[in-house]
């Protein structure tokens, strides 16, 4: 009798998603990948090996995540880091990063949730994502008020999705393929100020990340928290 469980990761072709499919599967576990990009999913599932599968998706869209779940087999969880955004300050007045900040980041995560519900199990485990900003903005605010709306969100979901379990996890800056792919003088001026605003002086490794994401998906008396990975950055 087959003992695996099986878990979907929506943005789980680069970074933090990545790094927990590979724990996942590393483990014995069968992971739905979803990405964006088919060529960078045919990359990854190729990578992942055999325990793997995935369909593109794009989370802003209702119907595209619908599909992504259609036929999926009974999910023991789900975890959903997708989201392609900008943020601005306030004074900008920029649609795209204020109102659609929250399309990509909010609203993809409630109907992404929304669309698994069919094919969550029972005991099954929700991992959302938000990030630091939520408890100590440094600008930005509507980033900082969808980051709490997701925190919210997931407290929401564990009182009336119960017994599912739905927790959040809060990133702090994170030394993942989203920041190495930005320019070296955006970068390293953005890592050299969160050394000294976090306690531990550096960035979290997207293992670090998909590890606390582990501990939110496996742990049964987990539900309604947000869990911050921000080196003590909230802390502070």
């Amino acid at each position: 009798m087959s003992t695996y469980r099986t878990y979907a990761i929506i943005g789980g072709t680069s970074g933090i998603g990545f790094a927990l499919a590979r724990k996942l599967v590393d483990r014995g576990d069968h992971v739905v990948v979803g990405g964006r990009s088919a060529e960078r999913l045919e990359q990854v599932l190729g990578k992942l090996g055999a325990r793997a599968c995935g369909k593109t998706v794009d989370i802003t869209d209702r119907q595209s995540l619908a599909a992504f779940f259609s036929g999926t087999s009974a999910l023991s969880g789900l975890f959903t880091p997708a989201a392609t955004y900008k943020t601005a300050a306030f004074s900008d007045g920029d649609l795209e990063s204020s109102e659609g900040l929250f399309k990509a980041k909010f609203w993809g995560q409630y109907w992404a949730v929304h669309a698994a519900l069919p094919y969550l199990t029972a005991d099954a485990g929700v991992v959302l994502m938000s990030g630091a900003a939520s408890a100590r903005p440094l600008g930005a605010p509507a980033y900082a008020a969808c980051n709490s709306a997701i925190e919210g969100l997931a407290r929401g979901l564990a009182f009336e999705l119960r017994p599912i379990r739905v927790n959040c996890l809060s990133p702090g800056t994170t030394d993942s393929d989203l920041w190495r792919n930005r320019p070296d003088s955006v970068r390293e001026p953005a890592y050299q100020a969160w050394q000294s605003l976090c306690l531990v002086g550096r960035p979290a490794s997207s293992e670090e990340q998909a590890d606390a994401a582990l501990f939110l998906l496996d742990n049964g008396n987990m539900t309604g928290s947000t869990l911050f990975c921000d080196g003590g950055y909230t802390f502070r």
